[in-house]
């Protein structure tokens, strides 16, 4: 089970590695598109309404596919894992997990439960998100991980939404039942932190998206890291940093596969 929910924590994140190409495919038959990334910072045009000031810009794909490399640490292990993602928007998230060249895991996550298949351990694990939620120690969905890889925010607008101005970014925080959000939005008009705390247990994960560069019409943040803080049995706090570096990242119109086969044996009950 840790190794399961430390490959999990991988998905926790958003964004893509500086100075990477992208290439953006229209449709089955177009040329491939390949810019190069290009530091932004350029602010919005000013609006009058502050609310929609502090609102970010999400990114719109109808597919996605990339290749990372991630990097999770904890005080006593240091691994690095080579992560190649697929996502149908809304639907699915694919992920296959390689060590040392070796595909050693494959994870789905679908709108109501997430799997998992350790292909050297030959171990399989299928979890609804409310019991993903309790071994995390806090609550995780699926529009919550997909958000937080492509960097959109991750919750909509409720009824605690408060606006705060810090100098040129917005602090837009949010409560959802005893979960304190907090997202900073930066003059791009991009999600540039989160950070999500469960009141109950004091558990915490941050996330900051850096090197925003321009992708076609849309900004997109090429480097992100996460830190997790979350209480153990004993009432000590656990520490996991993780830092994600893209490689390629396209976004496709035209359908993916998402090859997910477990043993038949060990789908029995």
């Amino acid at each position: 089970m840790r190794i399961l929910l430390s490959l999990v924590l991988l998905f926790l994140l958003g964004a893509c590695a500086p100075k990477v190409t992208v290439t953006t495919i229209q449709t089955p038959k177009a040329d491939s598109i390949r810019i190069d990334s290009i530091p932004v910072a350029a602010p919005a045009a000013p609006v009058e309404n502050v609310d929609q000031q502090s609102a970010s810009d999400d990114l719109n794909f109808t597919y996605l596919k990339a290749k990372s490399k991630v990097v999770w640490k904890t005080k006593d292990n240091s691994d690095t894992y080579i992560v190649d993602i697929r996502m149908k928007k809304d639907s699915i998230i694919w992920a296959n997990i390689s060590v040392s060249m070796i595909s050693g895991a494959a994870i789905l996550f679908t709108k109501d439960r997430v799997q998992f298949y350790h292909k050297i351990n030959n171990e399989y694990t299928n979890l609804t998100y409310d019991s993903l939620s309790t071994s995390l120690g806090f609550k995780v969905g699926y529009d919550l991980i997909q958000n937080m890889i492509v960097g959109n925010q991750p919750y909509k607008k409720n009824n605690t939404r408060r606006v705060v101005r810090e100098n040129e970014n917005f602090l837009v925080k949010q409560q959802e039942g005893h979960v304190e959000v907090n997202n900073w939005v930066g003059p791009n008009r991009k999600l540039k932190k989160l950070s999500v705390s469960d009141l109950p247990s004091s558990n915490k994960l941050t996330l900051d998206y850096e090197d925003f560069a321009n992708l076609n019409s849309a900004i997109f943040p090429f480097s992100s890291s996460i830190t997790l803080d979350v209480k153990n049995k004993e009432n000590q706090v656990n520490q996991t940093l993780i830092t994600i570096k893209y490689s390629k990242v396209e976004l496709l119109d035209t359908p993916l596969e998402f090859p997910f086969k477990v043993p038949a044996k060990l789908l029995k009950p």
